[in-house]
């Protein structure tokens, strides 16, 4: 078994983090989800910071994020069959992400979708205003 050190004064900030929202354990609708779809959907999740710096927003102001199969597979750590299967896993069965093909051998632009926020709670508070 490998010996690690422990962590002294200042080394305990030295690592970034994933962060999985709570609610996608906990909501009867997202508890369902595979724990890797759900670690996919947080790594998806930190991706937007760097859309937002790159400007990555489409004609309607949405950010989207270019993350291919073979960045999860990485990310991950799996293979290709199990990377495809967690993104049609946050796309079609959690409705979590929305891809949207380019063409021409380009990536899918993917959107990652805002849970907290559904599309009806939207549309009540437009017709609140």
């Amino acid at each position: 078994m490998q010996q690690y050190d422990y962590f002294y004064g200042t080394q305990a900030e030295q690592f970034s983090f994933y962060r999985i929202p709570k609610a996608l354990f906990t909501e009867p609708t997202l508890r369902e989800m595979s724990t890797d779809a759900k670690v996919l959907y947080g790594i998806l999740l930190d991706r937007m910071s760097l859309s937002l710096k790159n400007h990555w927003l489409d004609a309607q102001n949405k950010v989207y994020i270019i993350f291919t199969v073979e960045e999860v597979m990485d990310a991950l750590n799996c293979a290709n069959q199990k990377a495809t299967h967690l993104m049609v896993e946050l796309e079609k069965h959690a409705g979590l992400i929305e891809r949207k093909r380019q063409g021409l051998g380009r990536p899918n632009l993917i959107y990652v979708k805002n849970f907290a926020v559904t599309t009806n709670s939207k549309s009540c508070e437009k017709s609140d205003s």
